[in-house]
């Protein structure tokens, strides 16, 4: 039956990230929780838990989005050798100050930052350009900023990093495409400091390698990659902004029962 849960959430995710251009952790790091919750695991934990498991999630499937934007070239490596320095460091950071907050701090922080999306997404806001490009330090401080709060709540930083390539003054096709290729970095070192933070804590579940919970990861990506392919053929035949408000919807609801818990 778990399993089972894992294969859904790994296929909502997915269509969800294709259908949306966002990271799966949004809706994948939630239903941890609660599934988590469910299974009985120490409250001291599951939160970190869902969080490092998203991102060690983010990695295939970063990598097949990465590939299809980059055939199409979509993707501004130049940009990328900018930003990529700060997003390791910065995923580094947030895992570790992650590991600093107990459990129901991390779900508030994460609560907050879902109902931010919510209203992003409800109202379409999103930052007017720049104009031009900003010079190779604010790129890389960038960078760090994003990187830094995706390890916290778990996610591979689209909604954090497609604003600020938009503002950077990229058309939103190779600001989408970039910023797949940078969670990549951003789901990698982000999972590596989950297992160094939580290596050998011993309220961890079995078949965990610090916070990283393998049965979830196994049972969400085999179904995730191929539903997000799904989910970005689909975005071409949908009603966009329905949609994303009906997603809006649902995060608020996400976003509160997290805050009133």
């Amino acid at each position: 039956m778990t399993l089972l849960i894992y294969l859904m959430l790994g296929a909502g995710a997915g269509l969800l990230a294709g259908l949306f251009g966002i990271g799966g952790g949004l809706v994948i790091v939630p239903v941890l929780i609660l599934t988590f919750t469910a299974q009985g695991f120490p409250p001291e934990v599951l939160v970190h838990l869902a969080v490092g498991t998203s991102l060690a999630t983010i990695i295939p499937t970063s990598i097949s989005s990465t590939l299809t934007h980059h055939r199409k070239q979509g993707v501004n490596w130049p940009w990328f050798k900018l930003i990529a320095p700060g997003i390791v460091l910065g995923a580094l950071l947030g895992a570790w100050t992650a590991s600093l907050l107990s459990g129901l701090a991390l779900q508030a922080v994460i609560g907050t930052f879902v109902l931010l999306v919510a209203v992003q997404m409800g109202f379409n806001l999103q930052p007017p350009s720049s104009g031009h490009t900003p010079p190779a330090p604010a790129m890389s401080a960038a960078g760090g900023g994003i990187g830094w709060a995706s390890a916290i709540f778990g996610i591979g930083g689209g909604t954090l990093s497609v604003p600020f390539l938009t503002w950077c003054n990229a058309p939103m096709r190779q600001a989408v495409g970039t910023s797949a290729a940078l969670g990549l970095p951003i789901a990698i070192f982000g999972a590596l400091g989950n297992i160094f933070s939580g290596w050998q804590n011993p309220l961890l579940p079995e078949l965990s390698s610090g916070y990283i919970f393998w049965p979830a990861f196994a049972g969400i990506v085999l179904t995730s990659v191929p539903f997000a392919r799904l989910g970005a053929h689909l975005a071409h035949f949908l009603p966009e902004r329905l949609l994303k408000r009906l997603f809006a919807l649902l995060l608020l609801l996400v976003g509160l029962r997290f805050l009133l818990a």
